[in-house]
């Protein structure tokens, strides 16, 4: 859907402003912007919706290896029950999609906070302010709470975090894999090998890997094309570099120190058969951040945009505060045994 963008991006050797390009309007309404980030990475972000017409922002923050598309039927959702009161914006992590590449030592979740700050920055966010992230999107989003209250350029008033962890993610699931010697295996070598032997290799390693997502990812009704056609972009503009990179720093990520500080709504969505980010982690963090809501779906896997959207929908409404306020107070600090429907019903009619 995107090719993968040059590695030849110069980088600036001295920080500076975030810079912001205007690339006007496309088709599905969205203004196409470009962020320069302070050390010369070029972010692609579009932008649903007027900041004067808007009364509340949403920033939608991808996984690893996909791209702002995979929240396609969220924003979709979003523009249709609440027009132009919401402003809504996706972009693409740093060597993601659209975006440029970036030297493999800022391929960092901490780096990715910084990047979300600069985002708010050069599109004059002010508030109020909801953050959704899914996956390694999420972590982005903890880690954005981690930062020094001065380097928040927002607080934001509500949080959704899909399938993610706080850390300690070499203790769960397929996470196990980040506590072996083969991660910095991995991230020495390709800082060794031409990139384009390096991609070749992790494509034909990722397919099989793409196929089991596909086959795993369409319960209870889902649309397994939705996810065929997310994974499938993902692959087409796989790079081993950022891979390894973020891999490495997923390896000792870790944000479970801020939990208890999070002040904002939020709303901790697990599926049952995520193999990538077990439930549990879920259950740490719901039972961490102060009054937080879990919504566990069993019949679920890792791709929870494309599973139940309208569940990740209506969680991003609920956690706006565009609702009445007993939808989302019914299971604080909820438990695998809460019914999302239950939760969620009013706010998704």
């Amino acid at each position: 859907m995107f090719a993968q963008p040059s590695s030849t991006t110069a980088f600036q050797t001295a920080p500076a402003a975030p810079r912001l390009q205007r690339r006007g309007a496309n088709a599905t309404g969205c203004v196409e912007r470009t962020v320069t980030t302070s050390d010369g990475v070029r972010l692609a972000v579009r932008d649903y919706g007027s900041a004067a017409a808007a009364d509340h922002t949403v920033v939608l923050l991808h996984g690893l290896m996909l791209t702002q598309e995979s929240w396609a039927a969220q924003v979709l959702q979003l523009q249709l029950r609440w027009g132009s009161s919401v402003r809504v914006i996706t972009y693409d992590h740093r060597g993601h999609g659209r975006s440029t590449d970036a030297p493999m030592d800022t391929y960092r979740i901490e780096r990715l906070a910084g990047d979300l700050a600069e985002v708010l920055t050069a599109l004059q966010v002010t508030g109020p302010l909801t953050l959704a992230g899914h996956s390694m999107g999420g972590m982005t989003a903890l880690a954005y709470f981690g930062r020094p209250a001065a380097e928040r350029p927002v607080q934001p008033q509500g949080l959704v975090l899909v399938a993610t962890a706080g850390g300690r993610l070499s203790e769960r699931g397929l996470g196990r894999l980040l506590g072996t010697p083969v991660t910095g295996m991995l991230y020495d070598v390709v800082q060794r090998m031409p990139r384009r032997a390096t991609d070749r290799v992790i494509k034909g390693l990722m397919r099989p890997v793409r196929e089991a997502v596909i086959n795993r990812s369409a319960p209870g009704g889902a649309d397994p094309n939705a996810v065929a056609a997310v994974t499938a972009s993902a692959l087409r503009s796989m790079s081993l570099a950022t891979a390894a990179g973020f891999l490495k720093s997923l390896q000792c990520f870790d944000q479970y120190h801020t939990l208890t500080s999070i002040a904002a709504k939020t709303i901790v969505i697990s599926g049952g058969k995520d193999l990538t980010t077990p439930p549990a982690h879920a259950r740490d963090l719901a039972a961490a951040i102060p009054a937080a809501t879990h919504l566990h779906r069993a019949d679920a896997g890792h791709m929870l945009l494309q599973e139940v959207p309208q569940v990740v929908s209506a969680a991003i409404t609920c956690a706006m505060g565009k609702h009445r306020r007993s939808v989302c107070v019914a299971h604080p600090r909820g438990s695998r045994y809460s019914s999302p429907a239950r939760q969620l019903a009013a706010v998704g009619s």
